[in-house]
């Protein structure tokens, strides 16, 4: 299976499919100005379908799998994710470009989900490694990914420039294929099997 292709993956807290325009008015309605973070590109709610395509562009690529992030108890998306910077030869890929809703966060739902992608990248895909990449001044993702049991592999310094024109540090993180058991087991310990 080629690694941009997006599998269904569901937990009792999450379930992610393949993001498609059919999305696009649950994401605006969800999106609430998250928009607003300067140090992380989200789309706004009128920009959410050209995002979606954009997504969808780099999937035909083979760069990236896009997928909705559904909230199972409502049935509706409340944000997005991918596999991204797939490098299929090499066997890894980066989890990213992931927003959630606020009303999404600290309920277990971005652990469930990360244990969904992590478990189909290290036990499907065969990935020797997964990366997280984040902004330096995204204090909150950078705890996410390290509570997820990451380690910070450095910063990359002017690594991008952002859509202000300012340059962005960008901090690196990685589990590695002999750490994922241990991860696994922590997330399982957190959110449990799900289903």
């Amino acid at each position: 299976m080629s690694f941009s292709t997006v599998p269904n993956l569901a937990h009792s807290l999450v379930r992610l499919e393949q993001l498609t325009q059919e999305h696009a008015s649950d994401l605006s309605s969800n999106v609430g100005d998250l928009w607003k973070t300067w140090y992380t590109p989200i789309p706004k709610p009128d920009q959410m379908s050209a995002e979606i395509d954009r997504r969808l562009d780099l999937q035909q690529a083979g760069s990236m799998a896009p997928f909705a992030v559904i909230e199972p108890k409502t049935n509706r998306a409340v944000g997005m994710t991918t596999y991204m910077n797939i490098d299929e030869p090499n066997r890894r890929l980066e989890i990213g470009s992931t927003w959630l809703s606020k009303q999404s966060q600290r309920t277990g739902l971005n652990q469930a989900m990360k244990l969904l992608m992590l478990g189909y990248a290290f036990e499907e895909l065969n990935c020797i490694a997964v990366e997280f990449r984040t902004h330096w001044y995204n204090f909150q993702s950078r705890a996410a990914i390290a509570n997820l049991g990451a380690k910070q592999e450095g910063i990359i310094r002017n690594h991008q420039i952002d859509r202000f024109g300012n340059l962005r540090d960008t901090v690196v993180f990685s589990i590695i294929a002999s750490e994922w058991p241990t991860v696994r087991h922590q997330l399982l310990s957190r959110v449990g099997p799900g289903l």
